[in-house]
């Protein structure tokens, strides 16, 4: 860590430690990585092992879109010895509180700078897809540079050729539930466009949104649901996934307004939970499948 900020980081740790997911006990020597969302945070902490201490901004069930960090928790951050963030436009509370550390020099790594990034797009508005995290395969990436990045910045992780089997095994049990589910069922509807790296990578077709943007922060319109409607019609889907952090009201007014009969089940896709299988990402990753599995075998 370097002097300037060790000060800084000891005397604002025994305020946080309890608080702050992923920390260690107050004066710890060990490095700090800051990490903005806990889908990061998990991967993050599995690959460091005991080379640094992980501290956590984004609270279990949070929205990464929304959430925002607390004057102890930015000022934290930018004595951190490395800020790892999503990017992409998804971290929209916390953006400029990285811009900051950033500003003060410390390095921070852009998960979305090394992966191959997607867009979402409708007829009438399109961005960068942030839900990177949907494609184990790109996680792989991510993981691989992030070990770079470690060790560029003076920490020695110790968990990363271990995660990585992780990672290529949860590929393969993907791939293998997935394939069972027959071409004209591999449609899928969200709450917002978050499964778009994961139909890329097992040929899903995403029919649409009800939220058609790639941010919860937007609104839709009469029109657009009935333009997903239309959509979901067309494509007989019989289930739409929504988050678990978003309510499901979104789908329900779907249901209630256009008329459109489907059943809406509740997925943890963009933050984990604090308790059971989707409290790691890699077992978030694997009860979404199981669900997806399910919903779209629904009769």
């Amino acid at each position: 860590m370097r002097p300037a900020r060790l000060g800084i980081a000891l005397a604002l740790a025994a305020g946080l430690v309890g608080t702050t997911a992923g920390c260690s006990s107050a004066g710890s020597d060990r490095p700090v990585v800051a990490v903005t969302t806990n889908i990061l945070g998990d991967v993050v902490t599995e690959v460091v092992g005991d080379a640094a201490d992980v501290m956590v901004l984004m609270p279990p069930g949070a929205d990464p879109h929304s959430f925002e960090v607390s004057a102890q928790e930015a000022a934290r951050l930018r004595s951190a010895d490395l800020v790892v963030e999503n990017g992409l436009g998804l971290e929209e509370g916390v953006a400029r509180h990285v811009e900051a550390a950033a500003s003060d020099g410390v390095p921070v790594f852009t998960a979305g700078e090394h992966v191959d990034a997607l867009e979402w797009t409708t007829e009438d508005d399109s961005g960068p897809d942030p839900h990177l995290w949907t494609d184990p395969a790109r996680m792989v990436d991510v993981v691989e540079a992030l070990d770079r990045a470690l060790r560029a910045n003076g920490i020695e992780p110790s968990g990363t050729d271990a995660y990585l089997d992780e990672l290529t095994t949860l590929d393969t049990e993907m791939s293998e539930a997935f394939a069972g589910i027959p071409d004209e069922r591999r449609a899928l509807v969200t709450n917002h466009h978050v499964f778009g790296y994961l139909a890329d990578r097992y040929d899903f077709r995403v029919v649409g949104a009800v939220i058609p943007s790639g941010t919860t922060l937007a609104s839709p319109s009469a029109a657009d649901l009935r333009d997903l409607a239309a959509a979901i019609d067309e494509a007989g889907v019989p289930t739409i996934f929504a988050d678990l952090s978003q309510p499901a009201r979104l789908a329900e007014v779907l249901a209630d307004e256009v008329d459109v009969q489907v059943e809406i089940r509740s997925l943890a896709t963009e933050s984990l939970t604090d308790r059971g299988p989707a409290s790691t990402y890699l077992g978030m990753m694997r009860s979404n499948t199981d669900a997806i599995v399910s919903g779209l075998s629904v009769s």
